[in-house]
Formats: structure tokens, C-alpha cells, sequence
């Protein structure tokens, strides 16, 4: 499923940039571009940190 349109970011690969240690919504941004368009995928991309790093912490480090 494609969590960021504007530059056609799936799901699985921001489960995969974050199983290879990225763990905060402005790191994902750098290495993939998820967030830097428009930015309505940014609390699904952040959710799907939160998931797999535990609650909270993508958000607190995306500041």
C-alpha cells in the first residue's frame, strides 16, 4: 500500500528503512522523501515507527 503518494513511498518500504534503523519522521524523510510533499502521510508514516520502534519514540525524536 503507497503511505506517501507524492513521492510513491509504500508501506513496506518504510517498515524496511525503519528495520534498518531509522527511527525517527525526519530521518524517513531524508532517506526516503515520505513527508516532503504535501504531508498527509506523515502520521501514518509515523505510526508505522511508533509500531515497530514502540510508542511514542518517532514522534518525540521527529521534533
Amino acid at each position: 500500500m503507497y503511505v506517501c503518494l507524492c513521492n510513491g513511498v509504500t508501506e513496506r518500504e518504510i517498515r524496511q528503512t525503519a528495520h534498518s534503523g531509522c527511527r525517527s519522521m525526519s530521518e524517513l524523510t531524508m532517506r526516503t522523501g515520505c513527508g516532503a510533499g504535501c504531508g498527509s502521510c506523515v502520521c501514518m508514516a509515523t505510526e508505522i515507527l511508533e509500531e515497530i520502534h514502540g510508542s511514542g519514540e518517532a514522534v518525540a525524536n521527529a521534533a
